[in-house]
């Protein structure tokens, strides 16, 4: 029979034009001719002009004739016998496309016969209705004669299409196939492989505009005036399937609800939505159903339930295979692998793994009925998909370029897995998975999403864990500095202050991690222009970490050179140089000459050269850090472009403008292109372009600048971020320029180190 719910479908009822007459399957069949005596020799016996047999199924057929080209050509190259499988996902509209060309290629053929093939059983039942059709006196004689006098007449005629729909296995035809060298066979099944001498047509969902189509002709045949707006979204949801997107028309359409309805309730229902039908409908044909008929067959290899489980989590597209390493014996899972791509449950290339959205969204919705889809072990497979990812981060840095390419890989999973689980099912692993994966983010300028991971891990390390658990007290400090990241400083500050405090209280003052909470908290009282508490903890810290860790320790390193950056922010070059110049000394001897918090040491004190008015000092400096970094780190790596971003700077200091400016657009495209257009780091190039470009004696041109930054910045940043308030200082102060009262912008900081 005809998928429910597939793209085609076959419009006539009754005899079709020319050679081929089309009858419903099940219904009474005729044949004419004289005979006489007993059983005549089948080989003599031509097809009836009134026999024939195909389903005929009302609705509508739309698209596909780009499928039906390859069919036909697959059959037309084949010569006088033609052997030609469609495969694909099951309700992806297998049944329709070889119903539609029987139909439209009826002319073509003298006889046109449709078998359900979907057992042994069920192909020689189809086998010897054939015999029965075209000899009736056959009907007399035992059903395994019939079968070979239905084999034996195909074999001996040709001009005739034999449609084996649903074949479980290409084992399953292949003694037939290998009997009948004449005629034309399709085949329709899952089977994704083992099509050896067949031609193949592999058909995929419908393109997006022709699910539309579909949904909305479907619906309007039986309510003329229904509102169809959100169409497009509910056919995406339902990944463009036709046999989902005919089953949901034909809801749509009985209980007068419109897309968005549909939407809604799919969204709170999702295991009754998946399994409704409209009256009359058959409730087997659903997609969950099919689907679960696919797995019962791969019932002897529980792994690729196991499987299909875990991959419902991630995205849709492109999951690298390496993330199911370790998940299971590497044998037994390419093994599963392999069965769940010949059965068309998933896509397999060498490195990736693809699956249809919709058979995610059923995979992973529990139903008591269903024994794939047991509410026990779909938590097991989120929890399995989420270990997979968070071991697939570890000892990645998410502030490496080096290690990027390895998270966007893996960020679209965890996107997924993360949208389509609640906080209240979040494991550890899932907060360490939302923490580290925050890192990056505020790392790549998405603040908006990174505080909402940094937020949903301290939550769900409060409730596993406890408010005071070295773990939860990491998630507060992260969550501050990502509200220091959006501006919100009144927010980072509080956070850093009861963080600071709890670690004291539980640890005590000398611990290391309370020392390193309170210079995290000096660094925010800095940029809070909080200087009267920021430079009296920066110098404690030091004095503290100098009497606990030792003068060398690399924590205490750190802490002076964060005090000389507040001296420097603070106004006073003639401290902070001098501390700069013994943070280098100290970490070249503790730490060797290219060491990345040495190369930053030499770096800040080029920068603090540069403001203390000695730009000449600081290039030579400057030119030798970036060589450094480039060797070390990598042209692309921030902490590279931050160097490079000094140097145009103090270029630009000696008033060699041009320089400067050719330099800080090669950091703007380089920034661009490796933190995207919206990182913070981006919008400071803008902003120091256009700064250049005012001392070079262009204010208009810098207008137009600073006027595109700051719009950015404030819908990236926001309007009360430190970054946007600045440049838009910058913008007024270069309007007034070019007037009677003529102001100066602010000149732009170099870039500092990112903060703790």
């Amino acid at each position: 029979m005809v998928e429910p719910g597939a793209a085609g479908r076959v419009g006539q009822s009754g005899a079709a034009s020319g050679g081929a007459n089309l009858f419903q399957a099940g219904r009474d069949i005729t044949v004419h001719g004289d005979v006489v005596g007993g059983v005549p020799a089948v080989e003599s016996v031509s097809p009836p002009p009134s026999v024939g047999r195909v389903p005929v199924a009302p609705g509508l057929f739309v698209g596909r004739g780009e499928e039906l080209a390859r069919l036909g050509a697959v059959v037309a190259g084949a010569g006088r016998a033609a052997v030609v499988a469609v495969h694909g996902l099951g309700g992806v509209g297998k049944s329709a496309l070889a119903a539609r060309f029987a139909a439209v290629r009826a002319e073509a053929f003298e006889l046109v016969w449709w078998v359900t093939a979907d057992s042994p059983a069920a192909l020689d039942a189809g086998l010897a209705e054939l015999a029965e059709a075209v000899v009736p006196e056959t009907a007399r004689l035992p059903p395994e004669e019939r079968v070979r006098l239905g084999v034996r007449w195909l074999a001996t005629h040709d001009g005739w299409l034999l449609v084996l729909d649903n074949l479980t296995a290409p084992a399953d035809a292949a003694e037939l196939l290998e009997r009948v060298r004449t005629g034309t066979v399709l085949i329709t099944s899952r089977r994704g492989g083992g099509w050896r001498g067949v031609g193949t047509v592999v058909l995929d969902v419908l393109p997006p505009a022709e699910a539309v189509e579909l949904m909305t002709g479907l619906v309007r045949a039986e309510w003329p005036d229904a509102d169809v707006r959100g169409a497009d979204a509910l056919c995406a949801e339902l990944g463009w399937l036709p046999l989902a997107v005919e089953q949901a028309a034909a809801y749509l359409a009985q209980a007068r609800i419109p897309p968005t309805g549909y939407r809604d309730l799919l969204a709170r229902y999702p295991a009754r939505m998946f399994a409704a039908t409209a009256e009359g409908g058959d409730a087997q044909r659903t997609a969950a159903r099919i689907w679960r008929v696919t797995l019962d067959r791969l019932a002897d290899t529980p792994l690729a339930g196991r499987v299909l489980r875990v991959l419902a989590w991630w995205a849709p597209d492109a999951v690298p295979r390496a993330l199911l390493d370790g998940t299971a014996d590497e044998p037994d899972l390419v093994e599963a692998l392999g069965r769940l791509a010949a059965h068309s449950m998933i896509t397999l290339t060498g490195d990736t793994i693809g699956v249809h959205r919709l058979v995610q969204a059923i995979t992973r919705t529990p139903d008591p009925h269903d024994p794939h889809r047991r509410t026990r072990d779909i938590d097991a497979a989120r929890a399995t998909a989420t270990t997979a990812l968070i071991t697939g981060l570890l000892g990645r840095d998410p502030r490496d370029p080096a290690d990027w390419p390895h998270h966007r890989l893996v960020l679209p999973h965890a996107r997924a897995l993360l949208d389509h689980s609640t906080a209240a099912a979040d494991t550890g692993d899932t907060c360490d998975l939302l923490a580290h994966l925050g890192r990056y983010l505020v790392g790549q300028g998405d603040s908006a999403t990174a505080l909402a991971y940094f937020t949903r891990a301290l939550h769900g390390r409060e409730r596993i864990l406890g408010h005071t658990h070295r773990n939860t007290l990491a998630s507060r400090n992260d969550l501050a500095y990502a509200y220091w990241f959006v501006g919100d400083l009144r927010r980072a500050i509080a956070l850093r202050e009861s963080t600071a405090a709890d670690y004291e209280r539980l640890l005590g003052s000398d611990h290391p991690d309370t020392l390193t909470a309170r210079n995290d908290l000096a660094y925010v009282y800095r940029f809070a222009g909080d200087l009267h508490r920021a430079i009296p903890l920066h110098e404690a810290c030091l004095a503290d970490r100098e009497r606990v860790l030792g003068p060398d320790h690399p924590h205490t390193l750190t802490a002076q050179d964060t005090l000389a950056a507040a001296y420097l922010f603070a106004g006073h070059p003639w401290r902070a140089i001098p501390l700069h110049e013994k943070t280098l000394t100290d970490r070249e001897r503790v730490l060797g000459p290219d060491h990345p918090d040495t190369l930053l040491s030499r770096n800040d004190l080029a920068s603090a050269y540069s403001v203390a008015g000695s730009p000449r000092r600081a290039i030579p400096l400057h030119e030798a850090t970036l060589a450094d970094r480039e060797r070390v780190l990598g042209p692309d790596h921030p902490d590279t472009l931050i160097t490079r971003n000094n140097l145009a700077t103090s270029y630009r200091a000696v008033g060699d403008f041009q320089r400067a400016i050719r330099l800080h657009e090669s950091v703007l495209a380089d920034r661009e292109r490796v933190l995207g257009p919206d990182h913070p780091d981006t919008l400071a190039s803008r902003n120091n372009i256009a700064f250049s470009h005012w001392c070079a004696g262009d204010p208009r041109r810098a207008i137009t600048l600073y006027e595109s930054t700051v719009a950015d910045c404030e819908r990236v940043l926001g309007p009360d971020h430190p970054d946007t308030k600045l440049y838009r200082e910058n913008l007024a102060g270069t309007r007034r320029s070019n007037g009677p009262d003529a102001v100066a912008p602010t000149s732009p900081s170099p870039d500092d180190a990112p903060p703790p």
